[in-house]
């Protein structure tokens, strides 16, 4: 549970939230029962009253009330396999967050709509896809494949990364006799915002060529390879998105720390890659930062605002590494 009071299983975050929900509701009831039993009876009317107020709040809505988490949390070893539009009997999406995702609650997340691992069994093919105001990045964690742009075929291979703009028609095959392994991450661009044409190549690069760097406001202890930014960024090796400002990727050196610190229009996706430490999700009203020990396959949702940051294992040799990416919220035309 984190310092909000929001429960969030390893299993489900979404599902952790329900539980909490109805647990709250169970014992406050509970609770209000024993009250009545107890208390003399002079009080029993007023008992009975507030009890019966409180049973309506709780019980005459068809659901449990709605609790807004800060954040989310999904394990992706335990994450269960679903079909989307892109599956095939060989291509294999495991949701982290939003669509299909067991952590996949309505109003949280306001730009992010998909983010979760694909898994090609070797010479298999995912289906083709197509999205009017959604924009996506892939990036390739093992193995090579066949990216399909359009009518363009590109080779692709482990630490690729590539910015797959609305409007055009894009897919991924295995290529050898190796699986090919993905992280998806998708993003919805609001109404009213205009559109340029699909560039007519695929826009690729791979992370092996993004020199490491510091970032200001960050302590040295971790360095950034800039990955993809919004369209008018001159940091980052592409730059293209419409709501996405940044996909990168940060190095931990034994015991650093990128400093809890929080984003007030922009929305926040850690994946860790390799490594242990902890992550800091949120904070309690005593001010004290959430910290939760996170491991590899550990992905975690950052709503705005939410305190966010990670303590890598001080361990001697101890490195880490996780895959960020950030998009705006809200949106306003004249950033257009």
């Amino acid at each position: 549970m984190d310092r909000t009071g929001v429960l969030i299983s390893r299993g489900g975050p979404g599902e952790g939230v329900r539980a909490y929900e109805e647990m709250t509701m169970t014992t406050l009831l509970n609770d209000l029962r024993y009250s009545a039993r107890t208390m003399p009876r002079r009080s029993s009317g007023l008992t009975a009253a507030v009890f019966a107020a409180v049973a309506l709040c709780f019980c005459g809505a068809s659901a449990p009330a709605q609790v807004d988490p800060t954040w989310l949390h999904s394990y992706a070893p335990e994450v269960r396999e679903r079909g989307v539009a892109w599956s095939t009997s060989n291509c294999h999406y495991q949701p982290m967050f939003g669509e299909r995702a067991l952590a996949l609650r309505k109003g949280v997340m306001r730009t992010v709509v998909r983010f979760g691992e694909v898994k090609i069994d070797p010479q298999g093919a995912c289906s083709p896809v197509m999205y009017e105001r959604e924009e996506e990045i892939y990036v390739i964690l093992e193995g090579n494949g066949i990216l399909q742009y359009g009518e363009e075929k590109v080779p692709v291979r482990r630490n690729d990364f590539m910015y797959l703009p609305p409007g055009i028609s894009h897919t991924i095959t295995a290529s050898t006799d190796r699986p090919c392994r993905l992280v998806i991450m998708g993003f919805r661009i609001p109404q009213g915002i205009t559109l340029d044409e699909p560039p007519p190549k695929l826009v690729v690069a791979n992370m092996d060529d993004v020199k490491e760097q510091t970032v200001e406001g960050h302590p040295s202890s971790v360095l950034y390879k800039l990955l993809v930014g919004d369209r008018k960024s001159k940091r980052d090796r592409i730059a293209a998105g419409y709501v996405v400002t940044s996909l990168f990727l940060m190095d931990f050196a034994p015991g650093g720390t990128n400093t809890p610190h929080h984003h007030e229009t922009a929305e926040e996706i850690y994946l860790i890659l390799d490594g242990h430490g902890k992550i800091v999700a949120g904070g309690g009203e005593d001010g004290v930062e959430g910290l939760h020990e996170a491991h590899a396959g550990d992905a975690y949702f950052f709503r705005l605002n939410c305190t966010v940051g990670f303590y890598n294992s001080s361990e001697p040799g101890a490195k880490a590494h996780i895959l960020a990416v950030r998009s705006r919220f809200p949106f306003h035309a004249e950033e257009d």
